[in-house]
């Protein structure tokens, strides 16, 4: 199974879940180690930890830190958007954000700013103004630090396009991650020459979504699980092309050498990879893996630095730049 690598290039590794915990109830030990065995044992060779918070990000920063193989980025969630504001100094919050993610990619492990964007399905937790301004503001992380985005974007189209076409000059490159939208939808982020689709369990539920994944250019594509959240379940659409399974328990039956029922988990993402070949018609999934993986280790970089270093960096979100920021001074 091991044969093909991937890259899962969002994992919330700071989720309770990962804990043993479930909807404030806990259930067993906490079990990342036993979560991560299973990745790399499918394939996956490289995971990043996604920040949605201050406060996430650092928690996401000091898991990245235990294994060589981990990273993380810095930012703040839609949804999130509010904590700006609560903290009493949005200036002061957006200001450490920067300490944090400078520090990160000092240590070789922040690769990107994020978890932002706009996410007009929940605006229960967030009104789109916050979201709005906030997304703008994240955009200034990327422009001093150098560093790509990862971005969301859910039914916001329009306003997220504005202000992605408003700063496509302060970033690098991103990837708008979880991608469930419409073709139209697509053929506008498509539009940006450096931005890449993020695909996972939720871009393959119905038949319309595999319409549109079937097509997105496979040199724009990059995978994902987003565990614990967007498992690819049974009745989805694409359930019919997946090929690998790891047998399951329930979390009520834990067992370390099972994955917990109805939790996704980052060696999962061998089954994103199999759905996109299925609804593309590609018979060999190791090439399609090859050009994913090429994917998420390429883009917006010069070519002298697309080859991993030997501390195994991934090339697209390199850090290996810790020097250029020795003097770097963030602007309020």
């Amino acid at each position: 199974m091991a044969t093909i690598r991937m890259i899962d290039i969002a994992v919330n590794l700071t989720d309770g879940m990962f804990r043993g915990i479930y909807n404030r109830k806990q259930y067993h030990v906490s079990d990342i180690e036993a979560v991560l065995s299973r990745a790399w044992n499918a394939g996956v060779d490289r995971i990043i930890v996604t920040g949605t918070t201050l406060e996430e990000s650092r928690e996401a920063l000091r898991i990245a830190e235990s294994d060589g193989r981990l990273f993380s980025t810095v930012g703040v969630h839609p949804t999130r958007c509010e904590e700006f504001e609560k903290s009493g100094d949005p200036d002061k919050y957006l200001q450490e954000l920067a300490s944090l993610a400078k520090e990160g990619v000092a240590k070789g492990k922040v690769v990107a700013v994020g978890e932002c964007g706009l996410d007009y399905d929940r605006l229960h937790f967030c009104p789109s103004e916050i979201q709005k301004k906030y997304f703008a503001k994240q955009f200034e992380l990327a422009e001093t630090l150098k560093l790509p985005m990862f971005l969301h974007m859910r039914a916001a189209p329009d306003d997220f396009c504005n202000i992605l076409a408003q700063n496509i000059d302060r970033f690098t490159g991103g990837v708008v991650h979880s991608f469930t939208g419409s073709a139209e939808d697509l053929g506008r982020l498509l539009s940006f020459d450096n931005i890449f689709i993020g695909l996972n369990g939720c871009s393959l539920k119905t038949t319309e979504n595999l319409n549109v994944v079937r097509d997105i250019p496979t040199e724009r594509i990059m995978i994902e699980t987003d565990a614990p959240y967007c498992e690819i379940k049974n009745t989805h659409a694409g359930i019919h092309f997946v090929k690998s399974n790891w047998p399951s328990k329930k979390k009520e039956k834990y067992d370390p050498d099972f994955i917990v029922k109805g939790r996704n988990e980052p060696c999962c993402v061998r089954q994103v990879l199999e759905v996109i070949a299925g609804c593309k018609g590609i018979n060999s999934i190791d090439q399609l893996g090859r050009a994913v993986y090429h994917n998420t280790c390429r883009p917006t970089v010069p070519e002298e630095i697309r080859t991993p270093d030997p501390k195994g960096l991934i090339p697209w979100m390199s850090t290996n730049r810790s020097s250029e920021l020795q003097d770097t001074h963030y602007p309020r």
